[in-house]
């Protein structure tokens, strides 16, 4: 390296020292007390356990953007266990800091910070100035109370180093700056060009010096003060031994200048040596330069060739699809001119609102296109995988090839008619509409909320209960026909606690059960006005109560005593409980069977239970990440479960052979749900639920994004003007069996009938 290559790495360092020199100054002063406590390990080691998990976060952060770059402290590659000399190695590091130090001197400035840990060390040996570390700030020792602290695997291992007697950095550290200073300034004296060279010296000894423990090294370190060097140094680096003990004198005007120095024939008898070294390391820097460029670009080209391949599987099952599409098409076009000529009607087509709908469908189908997309393609996919897994399970032989290739057709062809009919549902609606509204409980109490809703039987009747103790029962004919500002029950009954949830019996429309925050599940007699049957096992609040359809004298109950209780209404006490290890939050039988019943749990997980064995779940569905709210069948082999993660969830119970089932079928997301109940109902593939936002969600079976939204209106009574109110939230919802009607109501108690339009 010449003069002017020397001038330049010169300046690039003290730019980099003086854009850390506010963080230096700052962190002087606790270095100074760390160097005074350097030998209170008992202290350290309590500090250094006590890391917060902000600072292992900075840790690791600063670690990762390290790790390109390959820098390492000067200090920790001296003291690297089982390092080998590698001699041209040594000298061309210790040439580049004496160069730099040699440029500071001829600018009359003395540098004083030259040690190791003042110095970082690239992959390639080129060495950097950074002005930090132990003595002159807590650069270094933030690095070491990093490292000591718990946080990531390189922790242990640096413990297990420290029990193996391998040198402990923070102790290192912390004595570096004894090793490192001059005898002149340990009298007292200030610091000088001649101190900087004996600086000089010491690093030139630790580059040609390895030692095995941390007590040989304090020993020998100790021994150098006094210019004592190992035999074995004397004897393996005899050269570079001499010319460390002439940089080391104890006389500092007897020390050689740096001029001399740098014009050596220490130094420069192996001139060509290291420039040749440092020719082949710039060449290897370039070679791995262009390896990691080639990895990039094969990297690219992969992942380029993947989505090709994706692309072109994609085309594939387009052009197939449309192919049966327009054959589809063509078909039912010839049924309809057949039709025609057959009746010779015309038909009658009101061509302007055809229009209409067809534009405000295709508005919608672009606003989802892209989610729209993604169901398509897996959809398609699982179909392509299907057939594919099929025909290697069947014989190979010839005659049976007919057979796998009609199989695989049917499916490509069967596969597009669910789709159709989940888009065609998802497309059908574009808004829910208020019918009518109600106003629920006392219009001056606070205490409104609607905890649950419920059509019997036959859907002419809707109760409603919450927070007031009342279950009321309203005629829905009555409130859908009738234009009235306020609506009255034609039963209320009144109930001693709050109320959680209502069911009505699926058989016997007068009954209706409910469970309270106190623990009781009552069956009332709606036509009386008065409670049927009363069961008190319960020891802590119920949140959900079920009718089996099948079984109309079961009942189910579960709360937050974390047990089902399964009841007969004719018979005193329980039949049955299912105890589990967290709250219950929702039950359900299954539709067709009164044997099985879904449990909703605060453990996150929904489980599924015969009641012929209570003791362990036949199935396990585990997915979300918080509390499972609700569960509803969809049908006898499918549940939608609903969780204050702000998700719903499809599941298949056909997937449940190994008892557990971790993968949804469908996962959908819109709405908010973090800590309230916001009710969740199903019909004909449609899924309804509330919001945190005090709007109502109606999603499809088929597809992750809401088919349609409501949000409930909040009007200040003094200034009529609507206003935003972060407090409420919807809080039940019930569809009026498989129609389009759904019944909506939220915390301040306002309940809406809204219909799909």
């Amino acid at each position: 390296m010449d003069r002017s290559e020397s001038a330049s790495a010169w300046d690039n360092s003290r730019s980099r020292s003086r854009s850390s020199s506010s963080r230096d100054h700052k962190q002087r002063d606790r270095d100074r007390d760390g160097e005074r406590e350097r030998n209170r390990d008992s202290e350290d080691t309590s500090t250094d356990g006590g890391e917060t998990e902000e600072g292992e976060g900075e840790e690791i952060e600063e670690e990762e953007e390290e790790e390109p770059s390959g820098e390492v402290s000067l200090r920790e590659w001296l003291d690297r266990p089982g390092r080998d000399v590698d001699r041209l190695e040594s000298l061309h590091v210790f040439r580049q800091v004496a160069e730099a130090v040699g440029l500071a001197h001829s600018q009359g400035v003395v540098v004083g910070n030259i040690r190791p840990s003042c110095f970082l060390l690239s992959a390639f040996s080129r060495v950097s100035f950074i002005e930090s570390a132990s003595g002159s700030g807590s650069g270094s020792d933030s690095c070491d109370d990093a490292r000591a602290g718990p946080g990531p695997a390189r922790n242990s291992s640096e413990e297990e180093r420290g029990e193996k007697n391998v040198f402990p950095l923070k102790r290192v550290l912390g004595l570096e700056f004894g090793w490192y200073t001059s005898p002149e300034e340990v009298e007292g004296g200030p610091s000088t060009f001649a101190s900087d060279v004996y600086r000089l010296g010491v690093l030139l000894f630790e580059l040609f010096c390895t030692l095995d423990t941390f007590d040989q090294k304090i020993g020998m370190m100790s021994n150098l003060r006094h210019r004592v060097m190992p035999p074995q140094l004397l004897l393996k680096w005899p050269q570079e031994a001499s010319f460390c003990l002439w940089l080391l004198h104890p006389v500092p005007e007897n020390r050689p200048k740096m001029s001399e120095v740098l014009q050596s024939g220490f130094l420069n008898q192996s001139r060509n040596s290291l420039q040749e070294r440092d020719a082949a390391v710039r060449l290897r820097e370039e070679i791995d330069d262009q390896e990691l460029l080639l990895e990039f670009l094969l990297q690219l080209q992969k992942q380029k060739q993947e989505a090709e391949d994706r692309l072109r599987k994609a085309i594939s099952f387009l052009s197939s699809d449309i192919d049966e599409v327009l054959r589809k098409q063509s078909v039912l076009q010839e049924s309809v001119s057949d039709d025609r000529s057959r009746k010779r009607v015309r038909p009658i087509f009101d061509l302007a609102h055809q229009n209409e709908t067809v534009l405000s469908k295709s508005l919608r189908l672009m606003k989802n296109f892209k989610k729209l997309e993604a169901v398509y393609l897996s959809s398609r996919s699982q179909i392509v995988n299907k057939s594919g897994k099929e025909g290697t399970n069947e014989g190979s032989s010839v005659d049976n090839l007919t057979v796998k290739e009609g199989f695989c057709e049917k499916l490509e062809k069967e596969w597009m008619n669910p789709f159709l009919e989940s888009l065609c549902k998802y497309l059908t609606f574009s808004r829910l509409k208020v019918r009518a509204e109600v106003k629920h409980g006392d219009l001056l109490s606070s205490s409104n909320l609607v905890c649950s809703l419920g059509f019997d039987r036959d859907r002419e009747l809707f109760a409603t209960a919450g927070v007031n103790k009342k279950i009321q029962i309203f005629e829905c004919g009555v409130i859908l026909n009738e234009e009235r500002d306020i609506h009255y029950p034609v039963v209320e009954m009144c109930n001693r606690s709050k109320l959680s949830c209502v069911c009505w019996n699926s058989y016997m429309k007068s009954q209706i059960a409910s469970s309270d925050f106190e623990g009781v599940v009552q069956v009332w007699d709606v036509t009386r006005g008065q409670v049927f049957a009363e069961m008190r096992e319960h020891e802590r609040r119920v949140w959900s109560v079920d009718f089996s359809l099948v079984d109309p004298t079961r009942l189910a109950s579960g709360g937050d005593d974390g047990c089902v209780k399964i009841w007969h209404i004719n018979q005193a006490g329980s039949v049955g409980t299912i105890r589990t290890k967290a709250n219950v939050c929702s039950v359900q039988f299954q539709p067709d069977s009164a044997r099985n019943i879904a449990i909703g749990s605060a453990d996150h997980r929904v489980y599924c239970y015969d009641l012929r064995n209570l003791r362990i779940p036949y199935c396990t569905m585990m997915g979300h990440t918080k509390t499972v709210s609700y569960v509803k069948y969809m049908d006898p082999y499918t549940i939608v479960s609903a969780s204050t993660d702000s998700t719903l969830k499809l599941w298949d119970l056909a997937k449940c052979q190994a008892r557990v089932v971790d993968s949804p079928l469908q996962t959908f997301s819109g709405h908010l749900n973090t800590k309230n109940f916001v009710g969740l109902s199903i019909s004909d593939g449609y899924i309804a639920t509330g919001s945190e936002t005090n709007e109502v969600f109606v999603y499809h079976k088929g597809f992750p994004m809401p088919v349609l939204s409501h949000k409930f209106s909040i009007v200040d009574p003094i200034s009529g003007q609507e206003i935003e109110d972060p407090n409420q939230f919807i809080s039940s919802v019930s569809w009026r069996g498989p129609s389009s009607t759904l019944l909506a109501a939220n915390s301040s108690g306002s309940i809406k009938l809204l219909e799909m339009d």
